[in-house]
C-alpha cells in the first residue's frame, strides 16, 4: 500500500493523488483541515490492485470553496493508514 505526494504541491485549484495498492481493497481517501477534520471524502470504495488517481478540486463535502492552507491527505485500507501534507493557494 502506498500514498504519493499529491502533485502539484503546492496547488491553487485542483491536484492529483495516486495511491498504490497491492489486492483488492475497500480504500477510503479524505481530506483534512490542520485540525483533523474532514473537509472532502474523494472515495470510499472497493478498488482493485494497482495504481489509482483521484482528484481534489479545492472544495468541500457540500461543493463549496475551502480556504488557502494546509490540509491533509489520508488514506485508509484494511489496517493501512498514511496521511501526507499539501499547501492550498487561494
Amino acid at each position: 500500500y502506498s500514498l504519493s505526494q499529491n502533485y502539484p504541491n503546492p496547488f491553487n485549484n485542483r491536484t492529483q493523488l495516486d495511491f498504490s495498492l497491492p489486492k483488492s481493497s475497500r480504500v477510503r481517501i479524505t481530506i483534512m483541515n490542520v485540525l483533523g477534520q474532514p473537509v472532502r471524502t474523494l472515495a470510499y470504495t472497493d478498488f482493485q490492485a494497482g495504481t489509482h488517481r483521484v482528484v481534489w478540486d479545492g472544495k468541500n463535502d457540500y461543493g463549496q470553496d475551502v480556504a488557502g492552507g494546509i490540509y491533509l491527505i489520508q488514506m485508509e485500507a484494511g489496517s493501512f493508514k498514511q496521511a501526507r501534507e499539501m499547501l492550498f493557494l487561494k
